[in-house]
C-alpha cells in the first residue's frame, strides 16, 4: 500500500560530491573472502605478461642471426669469394622460433586460466552484491518506495549492477597486466639501450598530461549519464504502463515531449562522457607515433655505426610500440572504473538507506475485549506537518469497520499505521492488548490480509495467482475461495480455465476480473483481520452485490476494515469512522450517523443527489 510521499527521494542526492577512494575500497571489500583466488589470478597475470614481454627480444635474436649471415655473405662477395650458400644458422633460428612459439602458447594458457578464475570471482562477488541489494529492498520502509521512482530503482538494480560486473570481470585484470607490462617493457628497453629508452620516455609526460587532465572530466558526465538513464527508464515505464490512459486523454504529444526532454538530457551526458573517454586513445596514438619516429631514427644510426645489433633495434621498436599500449589501457581503464564507481555509489546509496527497525517501546499490556485499539495516535508523513493529532477508537473482535471520508482524509494512512508500513509519532496502537511496535512486522502482518484498489497479479496462471495468498492451501481450498469471490464463474468459461496464463499487465482479463482474483487470494489467507481498501471500486454493480453477499459469510467471526467511497456498500458496517484531514469527526453505525445529520449524512446524501463524487 502506498502512502503519501515524503521529502527527499532521489533528488537532493544526485548532486553530492563523490568519494571515489572510499567507494573503490568498499567495492573491493566484497572480494576479501576470495583473496586467495585473486592472488592466483595475480600470479597468472604476471607470468603471462612476462612471457609476452620476453618474446620480442628473443625474436630479435633470429633477426640478428639472419642479418649477420647476410652481412657475412656480402663481405665474402666483396672479397671475391664465391658464395654458394648464405652462412645462416637456420637450426638456431628454428630453436629461437620454437622458443617464441612456446612462450606465446604459455602466455595464452596462463591468460585463459586467469580469465576463468577471475570470471568465477567476479560473478560470486556480484552475486553477493545483488543478494544484499535484494535483501535490502525487503528491509526498506514503505517511505523509501514512496519517494523513489520504480525506474530509478530498476536502473540501480540492473544497469548499475551490470556495469560493476563488467568492470570487475575485465578491467581489474587488465589494470594489473597493464602495470606489469609497463614495468616489464621498461626493464627490457633499458636492457637494450638506455639512450633509446630515454628518448622513448620523453613522450611519457605528454601521455600523463592527457590521462590526468582529460580522463577525470568524463567521470562527471558518466555519473549524469547513469542518473539520466534511471529517470528515462522511469518515464518510459510510466508511459508504457499507462498507454491506454495516455491515449484516452490525448496525452501522447506531452508524453513524447517529456520523453524527448529526458532523452536529450541523457544524450548530452552520454555523448560528452563517451567523447571524452574515446578521445584519449587518438591522443595517445599521436604521442606514441612521435616517440616511434625518434626511436627509429636514433636506432638506425646506432645500427649503422655498429653500436647495436639489428635484432635489438627491432625488439626495441616493438617495445616502443607496446610501451604506449599499457599507458593507453590504463587511461581507458580509469574512465571505465570511474563510470563503474558512479554505479557502485548508486548501489551503496541504497544499501546505506535507513531500514525498518523493531524498537521495543514501553507500553503495558492492555486487558480489553477489543481486538484493536487506537489510543491518542499522532502521525505525520513529515515532521513539519501532522496529519493525525489525536485519534481514538476501539474495534471488537468480529466487527466490520468502515472508514469513509473525502480524498486525503487519512483513510489509507490509518491502514498504513495498522500494518506498520509507517510507525506512529505518538500514542499507541494495540492489537489483542499488545502495542504493535513490540511485535515484529512479520508476526503482525501474518494476522492481516489486504485487498487494494490497485490490483497486483504476476505473470502466471490464475490458479497460481490465487494460491499466492497461501502456498500451503489445498486445491479444494483454492477452488472454495474462488467460488466465494465469484472467480470460478468466469474462469470456467475461459478455454484454459484456472491454467489460463495472465500476461505481464494481466490485460487478457477485465479489471473487474483482476480485482475478483485478488479478493479470492485474500480469502485464501483466512486472516484474523481482513482489510479492503476500495476493493470493490473496479467491480460492476452486479458483481459487487454478489461479493457483498459472499462477504457476509466469509467475514463471520472475523474483524474487517473496509475503506470505501460508495457509501451504499457499507450500510451494514458495525461501526463507521468518518474522517476528514486526519481526524475522526464522527463514529457510529449508518442509522446513527444519518440521524445526526452531520458530515456523514452530507456525504451520503451527496451521492444520491447528482453531486460531485466523493
Amino acid at each position: 500500500m502506498r502512502g503519501r510521499p515524503g521529502p527527499g527521494g532521489m533528488k537532493g542526492k544526485v548532486d553530492k560530491p563523490k568519494n571515489m577512494s572510499k567507494t573503490l575500497k568498499r567495492l573491493l571489500n566484497y572480494m576479501s573472502d576470495k583473496l586467495y583466488l585473486v592472488g592466483i589470478v595475480v600470479i597468472l597475470a604476471i607470468t603471462a605478461t612476462i612471457f609476452q614481454i620476453r618474446t620480442p627480444k628473443i625474436l630479435g635474436q633470429a633477426t640478428t642471426e639472419i642479418f649477420n649471415g647476410l652481412m657475412k655473405a656480402k663481405g665474402m662477395m666483396e672479397q671475391g669469394e664465391a658464395v654458394t650458400k648464405i652462412p645462416i644458422n637456420f637450426e638456431k633460428i628454428a630453436h629461437i622460433l620454437l622458443l617464441v612459439l612456446a612462450l606465446y602458447a604459455a602466455s595464452a594458457l596462463f591468460g585463459f586460466f586467469q580469465q576463468f578464475i577471475m570470471t568465477r570471482v567476479t560473478q560470486r562477488t556480484v552475486y553477493q552484491l545483488r543478494k544484499e541489494f535484494n535483501e535490502k529492498m525487503n528491509r526498506l520502509p514503505i517511505s523509501y518506495f514512496d519517494t523513489h521512482s520504480n525506474g530509478d530503482i530498476m536502473s540501480r538494480a540492473i544497469n548499475d549492477m551490470d556495469n560493476i560486473a563488467s568492470t570487475l570481470q575485465q578491467s581489474l585484470t587488465q589494470f594489473l597486466t597493464s602495470i606489469v607490462m609497463l614495468v616489464g617493457i621498461l626493464i627490457m628497453m633499458f636492457s637494450i639501450s638506455w639512450k633509446l629508452t630515454l628518448v622513448a620516455l620523453l613522450t611519457v609526460p605528454l601521455s600523463l598530461i592527457v590521462t590526468l587532465i582529460v580522463a577525470p572530466k568524463s567521470q562527471v558526465f558518466f555519473g549524469k549519464q547513469q542518473r539520466s538513464l534511471g529517470l528515462l527508464n522511469n518515464q518510459i515505464e510510466e508511459t508504457y504502463g499507462a498507454h491506454t490512459v495516455a491515449k484516452s486523454f490525448n496525452h501522447e504529444d506531452r508524453d513524447i515531449e517529456k520523453f524527448e526532454e529526458e532523452n536529450e538530457t541523457l544524450y548530452q551526458a552520454s555523448w560528452k562522457a563517451q567523447f571524452i573517454s574515446t578521445v584519449i586513445m587518438p591522443l595517445m596514438d599521436f604521442i606514441k607515433n612521435i616517440g616511434y619516429i625518434f626511436v627509429a631514427v636514433l636506432g638506425g644510426i646506432q645500427v649503422a655505426h655498429g653500436q647495436l645489433p639489428l635484432g635489438d633495434v627491432q625488439a626495441f621498436m616493438q617495445y616502443t610500440n607496446q610501451f604506449s599500449q599499457p599507458i593507453g589501457q590504463l587511461a581507458s581503464i580509469v574512465n571505465t572504473i570511474q563510470a563503474t564507481l558512479a554505479s557502485a555509489e548508486r548501489i551503496f546509496e541504497v544499501l546505506d538507506e535507513l531500514e525498518m527497525v523493531d524498537d521495543i517501546v514501553e507500553a503495558p499490556i492492555v486487558t480489553s475485549d477489543s481486538k484493536i485499539i487506537f489510543k491518542e495516535v499522532a502521525f505525520g508523513y513529515t515532521p513539519e506537518k501532522r496529519l493525525m493529532k489525536q485519534v481514538n477508537f476501539e474495534v471488537k473482535s468480529g466487527e466490520k469497520i468502515a472508514i469513509v471520508g473525502p480524498t486525503g482524509a487519512g483513510k489509507t494512512t490509518m491502514i498504513n499505521l495498522l500494518e506498520r508500513f509507517y510507525d506512529i509519532d505518538g500514542g499507541n496502537i494495540y492489537y489483542e492488548g499488545q502495542d504493535i511496535r513490540n511485535m515484529t512486522r512479520e508476526k503482525l502482518r501474518s494476522n492481516f490480509s489486504m485487498v487494494l484498489q490497485d490490483t497486483w497479479l504476476f505473470t502466471g496462471t490464475i490458479y497460481d495467482n490465487i494460491r499466492y495468498g497461501n502456498l500451503e492451501a489445498s486445491e479444494e481450498d483454492i477452488y472454495r475461495a474462488a467460488k466465494a469471490a465469484h472467480v470460478d464463474e468466469f474462469v470456467r468459461r475461459l478455454p484454459e480455465g484456472y491454467q489460463t496464463i495472465l500476461n505481464e499487465e494481466a490485460s487478457n482479463i477485465s479489471q473487474g476480473q483482476r480485482q475478483l482474483i485478488t479478493i479470492a487470494r485474500a480469502f485464501l489467507v483466512n486472516p484474523d483481520v481482513l482489510i479492503l481498501d476500495e476493493a470493490t471500486s473496479s467491480v460492476d454493480t452486479r458483481t459487487e452485490i454478489l461479493i457483498q453477499k459472499a462477504m457476509e459469510n466469509l467475514l463471520q467471526n472475523r474483524t474487517s476494515f473496509v475503506v470505501a467511497h460508495r457509501l451504499s456498500t457499507i450500510r451494514d458496517a458495525d461501526q463507521i469512522l468518518v474522517m476528514d484531514q486526519g481526524d475522526i469527526l464522527e463514529t457510529g453505525n449508518h442509522d446513527e450517523l444519518m440521524e445526526q445529520k452531520g458530515f456523514y449524512a452530507d456525504l451520503y446524501n451527496s451521492q444520491f443527489s447528482n453531486s460531485a463524487p466523493i
